[in-house]
């Protein structure tokens, strides 16, 4: 484990980098499922695993829970992305 700690960007800078969140398939595990993080421009930044980001928000059904979250995500972007 690394000594670093992580650090996330703002919330605003965070929704002004990142354009889409879309829940995939993990491409080294047909059986997991990530939610891929992408920027305006369409470039992979960060992923986050979809069943602990479901346990952790326990979203509503519905377009409520898309935006719960969306925004559990979005407070969470490390400050790492805007280095790619």
């Amino acid at each position: 484990m690394s000594s670093e700690e992580i650090r996330f960007l703002p919330y605003e800078q965070a929704a002004a980098v990142v354009g889409a969140i879309q829940e995939e398939e993990d491409v080294d595990d047909p059986d997991r499922r990530v939610f891929m993080v992408y920027s305006k421009d369409d470039r992979e930044l960060c992923w986050f695993d979809f069943d602990e980001v479901v346990s952790e928000v326990n979203p509503v059904k519905g377009d409520k829970g898309r935006e719960q979250i969306t925004e559990y995500i979005l407070h969470r972007i490390p400050d790492w992305v805007l280095e790619q």
